[in-house]
């Protein structure tokens, strides 16, 4: 169902007609929320749905005017939220230990949030230059616009200054999206966390992709220091796709630099075990059978999300551009200008190295113009991902001069060897924000959240004062 727009109606939090069902340890009512596509245009009948899982502690339904809320932003971009099986254990836990009531919300154009793929935009639009305008509207700023407008909603008839307020814990990207939050609303903010994502304060995301690269390097050397027998075997299977025309059960293309794409989980716990196990198994395939069997297949195929949340190829570095500076395909370009050899995909190539015996390298959380011929759901947005590369009209994502003079309290761990978040572009923006309380360590991986319910501790125990910032 979604929001009442009666004035006079009741108070979306008193609405009987939301579905509400019971996890471990909570009541999730799902609500949806009637949003502008354009906020400079609010009144425009082009509106999305913005979709929001709203858990409160059970026992406690009739506290929902008091309650705090948390508002979590997932990472991505382009990935919606998923719902816990229970709010029993990890950060679900600590925040409900907190006193707070949660908000999930799916990310417009992800989830059940008026989601973009192929199909919405081929329903909505008749050419790409409407449908790249349309999607140019999904980026962190409108994120933090949506959630202000569903602060609004949610706390209205509340009365005292911190009740109207949210608390926001953001993983990943869903750290860029608080910083843009601080930038935009710190007065609609009474705390906030940040694990995994302190965006880098820059206009355009090539210093971004330079950094990615050296980090991955040293991930494919640590990789290999674990597994020395998979040299050969990924030299096999890269050798064996640059030879054969290899079709994925959906239809995609496993090119040589696909395959090398299983690179991008090296920055999750396990994730050098995930892909070692791949690779053994299409080895196998290629020396008993030589061809590559359908669990190895699918197995290659599960390990991605690009065709099934398609934001994040064609707006992923996007998530970098301010001033008007389009992103022309940064990953590819500094790939080609300053790392073509160490992450070459062509055998001949590899042959003709200097040391044609080297390790043949993955790839990490980069995307490039070729994915959108080798993923099957990719291939019908590919006039929009390049026009989404080449757009030049993107606005401002942050305000350091708000930042410098910020007021609200704000923690965030940086993992020093975090693969996806830069920690020397994290460390200069958490210095640019007054107040930041930032802890630093080696002890996980970009998925530390997740792994471990002590991260959360943690940041909120740094805020209080009972931890020292390290």
């Amino acid at each position: 169902m979604t929001e009442n727009k009666d004035s006079q109606a009741v108070h979306e939090l008193d609405r009987t007609d939301i579905e509400s069902y019971t996890i471990g340890g909570g009541t999730v009512y799902e609500r949806f929320f009637d949003c502008p596509l354009d906020y400079s245009s609010p009144e425009s009948s082009q509106r999305i749905r913005v979709f929001v899982r709203h858990i409160v502690p059970l026992g406690k339904e009739t506290k929902v005017h008091e309650l705090p809320f948390l508002l979590y932003l997932q990472g991505g971009p382009g990935c919606e939220c998923s719902l816990p099986g229970s709010v029993k254990g990890g950060w679900h836990a600590k925040a409900i230990e907190e006193g707070y009531q949660i908000l999930l919300i799916d990310q417009r154009g992800t989830g059940l949030s008026s989601p973009i793929n192929a199909d919405t935009l081929d329903a909505k639009f008749q050419t790409t230059a409407e449908k790249v305008q349309y999607a140019s509207h999904f980026r962190a700023d409108n994120i933090v616009r949506d959630c202000e407008h569903v602060r609004k909603i949610l706390c209205a008839g509340r009365t005292g200054e911190a009740s109207q307020k949210l608390a926001l814990l953001g993983q990943s990207f869903g750290g860029f999206c608080i910083v843009t939050y601080l930038s935009l609303f710190p007065d609609s903010i009474s705390k906030a966390f940040i694990t995994g994502g302190i965006p880098p304060l820059i206009d355009s995301p090539d210093a971004v992709y330079k950094a990615t690269y050296q980090r991955m390097i040293s991930r494919n050397k640590q990789y290999y220091e674990k597994y020395p027998r998979d040299i050969a075997r990924v030299r096999t299977v890269i050798e064996h796709l640059n030879q054969n025309r290899v079709t994925l059960p959906d239809g995609g293309n496993l090119s040589p630099r696909r395959f090398q794409q299983l690179g991008l989980v090296f920055g999750f716990t396990g994730g050098f075990d995930q892909v070692h196990q791949l690779v053994l198994r299409a080895s196998n395939d290629i020396d008993t059978m030589d061809k590559l069997s359908a669990r190895t297949l699918a197995g290659i195929a599960d390990m991605h999300s690009f065709d099934t949340n398609p934001l994040y190829c064609i707006l992923h570095e996007a998530i970098y551009c301010q001033n008007g500076k389009p992103s022309m395909w940064s990953a590819h370009r500094v790939r080609e200008e300053c790392f073509a050899a160490e992450f070459e995909h062509s055998w001949d190539k590899i042959l003709a190295r200097s040391d044609p015996d080297m390790p043949v390298y993955f790839t990490g959380e980069t995307v490039y113009p070729w994915m959108l011929e080798d993923y099957a759901q990719l291939r019908r947005l590919k006039d929009v991902g390049a026009g989404l590369a080449e757009y030049s009209s993107w606005g401002q994502l942050y305000d350091k001069s708000v930042l410098a003079k910020n007021t609200v309290p704000v923690a965030g761990v940086s993992y020093y060897n975090d693969m996806f978040v830069d920690f020397n572009l994290s460390e200069q923006t958490a210095k640019s924000v007054k107040g930041f309380r930032q802890w630093v360590t080696n002890e996980y991986h970009h998925n530390g959240l997740r792994a471990d319910p002590r991260v959360m501790t943690y940041l909120v125990d740094l805020l209080r004062g009972d931890m020292a910032d390290l």
